[in-house]
């Protein structure tokens, strides 16, 4: 997948921009199942393409040094999701849209259940 067809994506607050898995999934026995019947199942699996910055936090006041410059910048919590991640989420909380033939799902940090994540170095 080109990278730079989401280059232009700028993820919002605390969501996650996740390709789903391909469904040529087979069961258990062996039985291949059709895309429509794997899209209605309510938990679903993709890879992390990007994430948003995280849960927006007031920046902290010290009114023991009044005299201190007061940061006018946002302030972030980040997200635990990193990219390259296989994120287990709720399809019923994701929003899929559509981009250059290309299906992706906006999920919100809070309706990923599991991350799976190849490297440690987080």
């Amino acid at each position: 997948m080109p990278t730079n067809s989401v280059d232009k994506f700028v993820i919002v607050g605390d969501r996650v921009l996740i390709r789903p898995k391909s469904s040529t999934e087979r069961t258990k026995s062996g039985l291949y199942l059709p895309p429509n019947v794997q899209e209605k199942e309510k938990v679903q699996s993709g890879y992390v393409i990007k994430t948003g910055p995280g849960y927006a936090v007031a920046p902290p006041q010290d009114p023991d040094e009044p005299w201190k410059e007061t940061t006018k910048q946002p302030q972030y919590i980040p997200l635990q999701a990193a990219v390259g991640d296989l994120a287990i989420y709720l399809l019923n909380h994701a929003h899929e849209i559509e981009y250059e033939d290309i299906k992706y799902m906006i999920v919100p940090q809070s309706a990923i259940l599991l991350l799976i994540r190849e490297n440690d170095d987080i």
